[in-house]
């Protein structure tokens, strides 16, 4: 090639190289001088950015109506209990849910028994149904192609740490509970990501091994037994990282202060949630959500969003939230405590354990606003579902309507007001979203309508994807 050759060569591709970064929706320089002759200006930017660049966003938004001290008087308040701490993992759907049971156990004995469940002890289930749901479903789509929605579902999220109540109930009737003294945590119970991504890959592997039997004809028996092989090597994983599943334990239950008040007995898991929590769970609870996106009054269910392949999906009944918050404050009443979810990082003052939307004011630093309600929020991902905390408290003026609320959460006692969070009624309108209530506090208009027909929901939705 010439040099002539050469240098239209090279102005022919710096043309279409400025062309296609130049095209309509493109940054072009003459739209670039207009973003920044856009922007707001105002004598104090320089000491704003001098600021800012310094110092916490956080910290500088920070209202000066904030740092006042928070009322922790509540009208309306469940026993204490002690707070546990999920550490660096997504478990907290199932300490809000071991929260409930064990504190449901109190009040049935007046408050003078306890009992501390195992975390370890259902996760390492929860792990392992989670790991043949995976595997089943894989199956099921088997003659789908890999860029199907359902197929890349489960192999995009093999498996995980997060959760709901109905994994709390469904793992609980079907292997029992422990207490947590004789499984304790290990360190990738409290510490799960690097388990995860291990048994992940593996999980991948074997699904395509499984795609593969099923396009290659083989018979549905030699691919169950291979999926049972399969989650062998699954179970090793878990019994090694998280500790081999108790079969049978000594136990003597304890007063509030630790002390036995009979002898020991011995115990299966499954006789020990006899003794602790009775019955079934499944059909003693609703679950109610609020969602201003879709009709209230109407149910919805989220497919594959369970935790045992022939377990219950999540199916909630919409409504507002003025009705969410009188069953809340029924069950509160009664002395039950309640799991419930949030979008807990939003406006929190994780100092003072103390949520409301006027924490932080972003929109004067930056000079703007943020404008977008509740309905918006969800449908574009800026806010859901996230953390799943214990509804404990609730202060009601003299009207009975709520103030304020209160939440054991599961971040240790260190963490927050003693472990606990208050949120303003406000707050707690904007941002919170789920809550499981015993059918006793619940009108019987409500339960029919928690039983109609559900609307499927699929697991990609914006309030569920970020599910806990």
């Amino acid at each position: 090639m010439n040099t002539k050759t050469l240098l239209l060569s090279v102005a022919l591709a710096c043309t279409l190289s400025v062309s296609a970064q130049t095209r309509d929706g493109g940054l072009s320089s003459d739209m670039l001088a207009a973003i920044r002759k856009a922007q707001p200006t105002a004598a104090s930017d320089k000491a704003l950015a001098n600021a800012i660049a310094a110092n916490s966003i956080d910290d500088l938004a920070k209202t000066y109506a904030s740092t006042r001290q928070v009322d922790t008087y509540f009208s309306n308040e469940t026993p204490r209990q002690s707070i546990h701490n999920q550490k660096s993992s997504g478990r907290c759907w199932m300490f809000s849910g071991l929260n409930v049971l064990r504190a449901n156990f109190a009040k049935l004995h007046a408050d003078t028994l306890r009992v501390e469940y195992s975390q370890a002890y259902l996760f390492f289930y929860d792990q392992l149904e989670k790991a043949n749901l995976m595997l089943q479903g894989v199956i099921d789509c088997a003659r789908k192609p890999m860029d199907d929605t359902r197929v890349r579902f489960f192999f995009q999220h093999p498996i995980s740490d997060g959760g709901t109540f109905c994994g709390v109930a469904d793992l609980a009737e079907k292997y029992g509970l422990v207490p947590m003294s004789v499984m304790p945590e290990t360190y990738s119970s409290d510490n799960t990501s690097r388990m995860a991504r291990v048994v992940s890959s593996k999980l991948r592997e074997y699904g395509l091994e499984l795609r593969a039997m099923v396009a290659a004809g083989k018979k549905p028996q030699a691919i169950r037994a291979r999926k049972v092989e399969m989650l062998g090597t699954i179970y090793h994983i878990l019994a090694l990282t998280i500790g081999e599943p108790v079969q049978e334990f000594t136990y003597a239950f304890t007063d509030k202060n630790g002390k036995a008040v009979a002898p020991a007995k011995k115990y299966t898991p499954k006789s020990f949630y006899e003794a602790t929590v009775g019955g079934k769970l499944n059909g003693t609870f609703i679950m109610v959500m609020n969602d201003p996106r879709r009709p209230y009054h109407k149910t919805y269910e989220v497919e594959y969003d369970r935790h045992t392949y022939d377990g219950h999906n999540w199916k909630y009944l919409n409504l507002p939230m003025d009705e969410i918050a009188r069953l809340a404050i029924a069950s509160i009443k009664g002395g039950h405590k309640m799991y419930s979810s949030y979008d807990v990082g939003k406006q929190l003052d994780r100092k003072r354990g103390y949520l409301d939307t006027e924490n932080f004011d972003y929109g004067t630093l930056f000079g703007t606003t943020f404008g977008m309600n509740k309905a918006q929020r969800i449908e574009t991902f800026d806010s859901g579902s996230t953390h799943a905390m214990t509804l404990t408290a609730v202060d009601l003026d003299a009207q009975g309507n709520p103030i304020k609320w209160k939440v054991e959460n599961s971040w240790g006692p260190d963490n927050g007001f003693a472990g606990c969070f208050i949120m303003t009624n406000r707050w707690f309108n904007e941002y919170m979203f789920r809550l499981v209530v015993n059918k006793e506090y619940v009108p019987e208009a409500l339960v029919r309508e928690a039983e109609q027909k559900p609307v499927m929901v699929m697991p990609e939705d914006p309030l569920f994807a970020e599910d806990e």
